[in-house]
């Protein structure tokens, strides 16, 4: 059993050794060599939520892509762990985008006409909602767009952006808030 912990404590070291030469260096191939040990249970994990063997493929390329900064962001104590909690927010990201996407075909001429009319009102409350969001200080965007927007949880927000959870908590009522006071503002207008 002791030859167990030592055998993986080693991994870990190794692990830790090359993701510290990477965001010391930047050194892309460091980080591939260190990718490279896991590609083949990120491909698992991929294909576990995708359940498609070319999504899973091209997901495993894109989330190399995405730890080339990730990799840099982050406080990562156990890479293989963090490596699977990535994965997995991108998997599920990816099925939330696809669910959003319309799969109905076009319903006959009057449905669609007072579809796209609602459609155009909604549009434009959008688009409000989106300049009321610009006005707001850089660290309550952050946290609207990664929660409301990104569907992310408190944990993952204070893992992404280095906030305490008080200050996210804060940012995302504050940043609610804000957003409300912005769209009355403009609808009396």
């Amino acid at each position: 059993m002791n030859f167990l912990k030592s055998q993986a404590t080693i991994i870990d070291l190794t692990d830790d050794r090359l993701l510290q030469e990477y965001k010391q260096t930047g050194n892309l191939t460091t980080l591939a060599k260190l990718y490279e040990k896991y590609m083949h249970l990120v491909y698992g994990v991929c294909l576990k939520y995708l359940r498609d063997e070319e999504q899973s493929k091209d997901a495993v390329m894109q989330l190399f892509e995405e730890l080339i900064d990730k990799a840099r962001r982050h406080e990562v104590k156990n890479f293989k762990s963090w490596l699977h909690v990535v994965c997995r927010n991108f998997c599920l990201m990816k099925l939330r985008a696809a669910k959003k996407l319309p799969t109905e075909s076009i319903p006959d001429f009057m449905e669609f006409a007072d579809d796209v009319h609602h459609y155009e009102e909604q549009e434009g409350d959008m688009k409000q909602l989106e300049r009321c969001r610009e006005k707001l200080p850089a660290a309550q965007k952050i946290s609207i767009q990664l929660f409301y927007i990104n569907e992310k949880c408190y944990k993952e927000i204070v893992d992404d952006t280095g906030y305490t959870l008080n200050e996210v908590k804060s940012y995302i009522q504050n940043g609610k808030r804000n957003l409300k006071i912005c769209l009355e503002k403009n609808r009396e207008r």
